[in-house]
């Protein structure tokens, strides 16, 4: 029996090895993750989880396919040293479940790094601090989509004001920084 599972569970990463994409021309790996059964995506947690703890710079992202001021959050990762493999998904309630981003605290993508998850448009550098101080906690969160934030950058308006809080292992939040006053 022991066997049996362990050939499913190595079918499973290869499995979802297999759908991916590669590298893309910036060097960013995109994986496709229409990922059909729990084994399945049991699997491909293990696996990120894997090369996360052999890398503490990689971040791995959950987002939607299609929406662009993720990735021009993950650009902004990479332009700070960060690596990062994204995971397409058209569900994201389940990777904010399972890594804890507290209700009201959500945005429109979720990140995992170092033991820690990140929720919306985190700045590099607090993810750096994070990193090096190590608190205990879940991880930061960006709730909404604040602009100015990284990704959120548009021109002709005004960046907002923003927290990036952090979330306690009881899922309290508190404020981590406070960027800008706006305007």
């Amino acid at each position: 029996m022991k066997s049996t599972a362990g050939l499913l569970l190595v079918f499973l990463v290869v499995g979802v090895t297999a759908c991916s994409r590669g590298p893309d021309p910036a060097g960013q790996q995109v994986v496709s993750t229409e990922v059909k059964s729990k084994q399945a995506a049991d699997a491909m947690d293990a696996a990120d989880a894997a090369a996360m703890a052999a890398d503490p710079r990689l971040v791995v992202v959950h987002k939607n396919e299609t929406c662009s001021c993720c990735h021009e959050w993950v650009e902004h990762l990479k332009m700070n040293g960060f690596r990062v493999v994204v995971h397409d998904v058209s569900n994201l309630g389940p990777v904010k479940e399972r890594v804890g981003v507290p209700y009201g605290m959500g945005s429109c993508h979720t990140a995992e790094v170092g033991g820690y998850f990140l929720e919306g448009h985190v700045p590099a550098a607090d993810i750096a601090r994070l990193l090096e101080e190590r608190p205990k906690a879940k991880g930061l969160t960006v709730p909404g989509m604040p602009i100015g934030a990284p990704g959120m950058e548009i021109e002709g308006q005004a960046a907002q004001a923003f927290d990036v809080h952090l979330v306690a292992p009881d899922g309290s939040t508190s404020v981590y920084v406070h960027h800008g006053d706006g305007g």
